[in-house]
């Protein structure tokens, strides 16, 4: 059989490789899963105009985010559950960000405990998503365990004062892991706690979290420039444009159309994280010419993990930084200082 060439290519070996349920539960969105389209389709509206006669010599793809050095601009994103994709879960995924050189962003959700992704991948740079929990003194647990294993950021995810309605799992009857697999972050004494989403947590929640730890913190999930220039007033070390895949708010526009707004209103004061319907090294590119200073994959990390495991993982990486080369190539840039907004047009 033919290897993937793309992560299109990925997906469809994942989907025959996961349980219905399970490939559902990663593949899905909130609602009609109209965000879930959008972002990819946004990509697909932005045409590319490249520049000729540059010489502009060989791609540099490396970029430093919050004193992390990646080869690549492309993070994984924070994602749950792998090890409904790959017994070896988060372990598998942490070794092969580790060979890609780039940073993985741990889910608080993993199923692997963020101590034991770390003994796995010593050389991976570890940061840490954080869902911030009403008892704060549990939060702060979890933060600790986070700075011991040796993340050196906090990505808060502030999009889920509630949970998104995401009706494949209500069809499919998923609402629980298997027996013997469960949120390891959530450990506390002789229980797992279930992560809770309130409404109450709000910008005072942030300040404990900046008085809590010296990591440097980004917000997940910000869509609006008021709320953005409001996180730099609290002290916000970067900005993650985010509508969570779609997961939550159904109807949310595209990140790569709220990227721009974003990018203007932080004025280059923090970095801009992007993630959503990211598939291709045009779509990394046309998200730093539009200012983001990186994206994250979520879903296609997760598509190479359950066709290949560790192997398939590294290989979705690697085409991405592969075509990210090429795109740049082709663009006449040797690295994202070479990119700006006029190298992408809508269609």
């Amino acid at each position: 059989m033919r290897p993937p060439l793309n992560v299109r290519e990925f997906e469809e070996v994942a989907r025959d490789r996961l349980h219905p349920a399970h490939y559902d539960y990663f593949a899905g969105g909130a609602g009609d899963e109209t965000t879930v389209r959008a972002n990819e389709a946004a990509f697909a509206r932005l045409a590319l105009l490249p520049r000729v006669l540059r010489g502009a010599g060989e791609p540099r793809t490396g970029v430093t985010l919050l004193g992390d050095r990646a080869a690549m601009p492309v993070l994984v994103a924070p994602t749950a559950f792998h090890r409904l994709a790959d017994p070896e879960g988060e372990k598998a995924t942490a070794r092969a960000a580790a060979a890609a050189g780039t940073i993985m962003i741990v889910s608080m959700a993993s199923t692997v405990a963020v101590e034991d992704v770390a003994a796995a991948a010593p050389e991976a740079t570890l940061w840490f998503q954080l869902y911030v929990q009403p008892d704060m003194a549990f939060t702060e647990r979890i933060v600790r365990r986070a700075e011991a294993a040796g993340c050196t950021a906090l990505v808060v995810t502030v999009d889920s004062p509630g949970r998104g309605r995401r009706e494949r799992d209500l069809r499919n009857g998923f609402d629980d892991l298997p027996e013997g697999m469960c949120c390891e972050n959530l450990r506390d004494g002789d229980r797992v706690r279930p992560i809770v989403m309130s409404p109450d947590i709000s910008w005072r929640h942030i300040d404990l979290l900046r008085r809590m730890t010296e990591l440097p913190i980004v917000l997940k999930g910000v869509v609006r420039p008021a709320d953005a220039c409001r996180a730099l007033d609290h002290g916000v070390s970067a900005l993650f444009v985010s509508n969570h895949g779609g997961r939550q708010l159904d109807t949310l526009p595209a990140t790569a159309d709220l990227l721009p707004g974003i990018v203007a209103a932080v004025g280059g004061a923090v970095p801009v994280l992007l993630d959503g319907g990211v598939r291709r090294g045009v779509d990394v590119v046309k998200a730093m010419a539009l200012g983001a200073s990186a994206v994250a994959v979520g879903r296609p990390v997760l598509w190479g993990l359950a066709a290949e495991g560790e192997r398939g993982v590294a290989r979705v990486l690697g085409l991405l930084r592969e075509e990210v080369e090429r795109a740049l190539v082709l663009c006449g840039a040797a690295s994202a200082h070479d990119l700006d907004p006029e190298l992408v047009r809508p269609c």
